[in-house]
């Protein structure tokens, strides 16, 4: 039994020992990548405009000319808020519950402009300003490519394979 533990012991040391505070050799080098970054823009003091046939707010925003948006890349939209002093950021689409009920800013988006717009279920016409007026938004472009449709039942799992080699 002594030999089996010595002979455990010597093993589990050697391979231990082996290492060394040298790197190994170079390898090669590899092909060259792309650095792909996306865009932000910010705008402030915008000011939404009430639609009483419909009960919502909107307003357009313009994409500088010099964001390029493709109708593969995603748009994010972000709405400033200072809470006691301190600049807070909220995806939206967000919700707020109010008084009076709930109203949810959301967006939708062209490669030239984005439409933001505030939804709620009462009256908005009594909305205060604080939520219409003067708001601040943050918005990101975020590159990316269609997928390409290989026609492959990605829910079978052999046929994902076999496409996959």
């Amino acid at each position: 039994m002594k030999k089996i533990s010595f002979l455990f012991a010597f093993i589990a040391f050697s391979l231990t020992s082996c290492s060394s505070d040298e790197p190994g050799p170079q390898g090669p080098p590899g092909e060259p990548g792309v650095n792909i970054v996306g865009q932000t823009f910010e705008f402030e003091d915008v000011d939404f405009e009430y639609f009483e046939d419909g009960n919502f707010y909107a307003t357009i925003i313009d994409i500088p000319a010099e964001i390029e948006v493709l109708e593969s890349d995603a748009v994010l939209v972000y709405r400033r808020e200072v809470i006691d002093g301190t600049e807070t950021w909220s995806m939206i689409p967000q919700n707020y519950f109010l008084e009076e009920g709930i109203i949810q800013y959301v967006f939708n988006h062209t490669a030239s402009d984005i439409e933001l717009l505030i939804d709620g279920n009462f009256d908005l016409s009594t909305l205060d300003g604080a939520y219409s007026q003067n708001q601040f938004f943050r918005f990101f472009v975020v590159p990316s490519d269609f997928a390409i449709d290989t026609g492959v039942d990605v829910s079978d799992y052999d046929a994902v394979m076999q496409a996959l080699k």
